[in-house]
């Protein structure tokens, strides 16, 4: 009993901040609920599939084989009145719309011996593009009564399905007029006219090409290429790992190559600028007969411009020289903590790999967010009311203000004088108390949402940081570091500090909530906006920019301390930032030769990967007994761009390991040399090579 009670002590003190873990687990709870209550009210057909005129869904049920709608009179779309545009939702537009199985591949118009006398409308019009309550072939309707009551089409056009609707493609020569039918002209306009609507009603969607038809092409060309891609990220990763465990031996040449290598680059500006500034000797020119001008060229004429420029460099050069001496010492502790990390990194090969679970938990959240969002947006029963497509068509007086219909019942006779009367859906039921807090739940789903990334990040953190500190804190490596040392770290991150984590991610989530909320304002009044006001909302944003991102870095180190000393937030950023800020040279002088190096690694690799997939997919390289051809593909530069894209992002999440794993080394040195004195009580945990450039050692135990 006793041994019992002291374990779940052990547990209870041992654990961080519990009011805010039992806070952050209940606005899990919140957040799954909201989710469910998505669920069952929200429908995203609404958003996914197009719609017909009378609100029916096409692609689905019994428009199952009729996926894409088609417009009437697409030029409505954008002639419509301001009342008509605002009554409207999404892609809805006063003309009717039905479902077809494929979209428009010519031009047509109804002819003038459509009109005749005895003329059948069977004869003239496409059944598949009428609205699907009429049959020709029963109608005793003439063509003008058809026309008029919008029963089908009086004319259509080459469309393409965008996103589910039938719109002009109008890349290529379909639209040349040349090509327009000699009786192809809307009312009131010539051949170059009609095509003139045609742009303004169907707008910048499908402006220059086919969109679809360039999405299959990319498509057809990642089939074709996709085995090779892979190739090229494998790549990236191996060069990303082989440069990170190489630098256990290659730091020190790299990084002294690099300083002096930015030393050359100063000194070779200094003595360009010198050639320029004695080259203009003769010159008469000056800043006060230049004066101000856009042309820059002009002012590189200036010799006074290369002797501004002489100096500023002279001065920059000789400030990094004395840094580079006055620092050396420091620049060697800070190479030591590189090779130190890149030794961890071979003991704990498992850490490479942890950024794949982040991105999991990531895209689970974001996943997450995107569908309560789509099913949020999607909440309510849809709203329909009857609407006149053509006022000018008889007398639409008789439909009542904000009058609702069932558009399964709906009968347009019920509208003898309004022949154009239809119901069409406007928007979503907002009755109702999980309606009308649809913007509320939206808010508390970005919420939710931000707190959960930010979290998973802090949790990735603390999970390398433990397995880190393991490392370091093991007097004898490799035999006294823990087996499984990532897997441990994990569980105890887990067991212990996820109230400390969510601490950390909830302060981060309300400033990012503020710079958010700033944001919107700033485009929600852009235009009524004076220059002050525009002033103070620009220091406000830069304002809190700079806060997220000094909170990042409180983070940060938090994390480190509460995976070192397991104690709460509040308290390890107290002491992270204390700790730093007493070594506040060194801080600056080890982050600035590990962004420098870790720069270098990512041009490294993602500059010869991306390099390599030029030469390969341009043809450049040929690949003897595989079947790829280059010619094959639509637009080589898509596989290209790809690779690169990949290469940078699997580049960035091994270096952010290993930059985790600097930062953590760092911290523990730090600790140790204020902890520790090289006594046999108290020895250096430190590498050998560290305590040889800061001439310490740990004395031996005394024997008696």
């Amino acid at each position: 009993m006793h041994r019992w009670t002291g374990v779940l002590w052990i547990i209870v003190i041992s654990c961080t901040d519990i009011i805010c873990c039992v806070l952050f687990m209940l606005i899990i709870a919140g957040y799954m609920v909201v989710g469910v209550l998505a669920w069952l009210y929200g429908d995203p057909r609404h958003v996914l599939y197009p719609r017909n005129s009378t609100g029916m869904f096409c692609g689905v049920g019994q428009n199952n084989d009729k996926p894409s709608v088609m417009y009437f009179d697409i030029i409505k779309c954008a002639t419509a009145t301001n009342i008509m545009a605002a009554a409207l939702q999404g892609l809805q537009c006063p003309t009717t719309q039905v479902c077809v199985k494929t979209c428009p591949s010519e031009f047509w118009i109804l002819p003038p011996s459509a009109h005749f006398p005895g003329a059948k409308p069977a004869d003239f019009f496409n059944q598949d593009y009428c609205v699907p309550s009429f049959q020709l072939k029963d109608t005793k309707y003439v063509t003008m009564d058809i026309g008029n009551k919008e029963l089908c089409p009086l004319f259509y056009m080459p469309t393409t399905s965008v996103l589910g609707r039938c719109l002009p493609s109008l890349g290529g020569n379909a639209y040349n007029p040349s090509n327009f039918p000699s009786n192809f002209t809307l009312p009131g306009l010539d051949v170059n006219g009609t095509l003139a609507a045609i742009r303004n009603a169907t707008g910048d969607v499908t402006n220059s090409f086919n969109i679809k038809d360039v999405g299959l092409r990319i498509f057809e060309d990642f089939a074709k290429s996709w085995q090779w891609i892979v190739a090229g990220l494998v790549i990236a990763m191996v060069v990303s790992v082989l440069f990170l465990l190489l630098l256990r031996f290659t730091a020190p040449v790299l990084v002294w190559v690099l300083i002096i290598g930015v030393l050359a680059v100063g000194a070779f500006g200094i003595w360009y600028c010198y050639n320029e500034y004695m080259s203009l000797a003769s010159s008469s020119l000056n800043f006060s007969n230049v004066g101000l001008t856009t042309n820059v060229q002009v002012y590189l004429q200036v010799r006074d411009t290369w002797l501004a420029f002489l100096i500023i460099l002279c001065v920059v050069e000789a400030i990094l020289l004395l840094a580079l001496i006055f620092l050396r010492t420091r620049i060697l502790i800070a190479i030591a903590l590189i090779q130190e990390t890149s030794k961890a990194l071979g003991h704990m090969m498992s850490t490479l790999f942890y950024p794949i679970v982040t991105f999991v938990l990531l895209l689970v959240c974001v996943s997450y967010w995107g569908i309560t969002a789509l099913y949020l947006a999607t909440s309510g029963a849809p709203v329909y009311k009857v609407v006149a497509m053509n006022t000018s068509q008889g007398d639409c007086s008789v439909i009542r203000a904000n009058e609702t219909c069932d558009p399964e019942m709906f009968n347009s006779t019920q509208y003898p004088t309004c022949p154009s009367a239809r119901c069409v859906f406007i928007n979503y039921n907002t009755e109702g108390l999980f309606q009308r807090n649809l913007f509320n739940l939206q808010i508390y789903n970005v919420f939710a949402f931000l707190w959960c990334v930010n979290f998973v990040i802090a949790l990735g953190h603390c999970t390398l940081a433990g397995a880190f500190g393991s490392y370091y804190w093991a007097f004898s490596k490799p035999a006294d570091i823990p087996t499984f040392p990532l897997i441990q770290s994990f569980m105890r991150a887990l067991r212990y500090h996820v109230g400390s984590l969510a601490f950390g991610a909830l302060i981060l989530t309300l400033v990012q909530m503020v710079r958010i909320i700033l944001e919107y304002l700033d485009h929600k009044f852009k235009e009524a906006q004076n220059p002050c006001t525009r002033f103070i909302m620009c220091c406000l944003k830069c304002c809190f920019w700079c806060l997220e991102k000094f909170i990042k870095f409180i983070n940060r180190n938090a994390y480190i301390m509460i995976a070192i000393y397991g104690k709460n937030f509040c308290v390890s950023a107290k002491n992270a930032f204390s700790l730093l800020m007493r070594n506040i040279i060194r801080v600056v002088v080890l982050d600035k030769v590990t962004d420098l190096l870790l720069f270098f690694g990512k041009l490294l690799v993602v500059g010869g990967v991306g390099v390599l997939a030029f030469f390969f997919f341009s043809g450049r390289i040929q690949t003897p007994g595989t079947t790829f051809e280059t010619a094959a593909l639509n637009y080589y530069w898509m596989p290209i761009i790809t690779v690169v894209f990949g290469a940078y992002l699997i580049a960035h999440g091994f270096f952010s390991v290993y930059n985790m794993g600097v930062d953590t080394l760092f911290l523990c040195f730090l600790e140790d040399l204020e902890r520790n004195d090289g006594s046999p009580e108290k020895p250096y945990f430190m590498s050998k090579n560290l305590m040889k450039i800061l001439n310490k050692k740990n004395k031996a135990p005394k024997t008696s």
